[in-house]
């Protein structure tokens, strides 16, 4: 199996970072992109139907609920947070970010895939104020 690791250029500074400034994937494999999810079930209707999309007002919860649509997806491939190696986060307010990698961090563990924060107007359902998505990798086995 091959690796993937952290890059820290400087990891003395690594604990104070909430990501990793570059993931390096050593080994042939499989990348898995994963689809921008907000705390709305990972399957809706499209056209979205508004009473599926019904979202709660803490940036903590909806971030949790992102996070667990996130998950869902990695399971059924048998991958752990530790093979994403990128995450985006669209948030409609910066302010809360800080907020939002508290919880990640609950999932994330001590591992820190590279990553950009984007703020945003508006996400596909009213009230929603983040959306991730990610990339995994997955190690070929010969």
């Amino acid at each position: 199996m091959g690796k993937i690791e952290a890059v820290q250029p400087r990891p003395e500074q690594a604990a104070t970072m909430p990501y990793a400034p570059a993931v390096s994937v050593q080994t042939p494999g499989e990348l898995i992109f994963i689809s921008g999810a907000t705390s709305s079930p990972l399957y809706h209707r499209h056209p979205h139907v508004a009473e599926e999309h019904i979202q709660p007002d803490d940036i903590r919860e909806q971030t949790r609920r992102a996070m667990e649509n996130i998950k869902i997806v990695l399971d059924h491939k048998g991958l752990t947070w530790r093979n994403v190696i990128k995450v985006t986060k669209y948030l409609t307010d910066m302010r809360e970010a800080d907020a939002m990698h508290e919880v990640m961090n609950g999932y994330l563990g001590d591992w820190r895939p590279a990553s950009t924060t984007i703020s945003i107007n508006n996400l596909s359902s009213p009230g929603a104020r983040i959306e991730i998505d990610a990339i995994a990798a997955v190690s070929l086995k010969g």
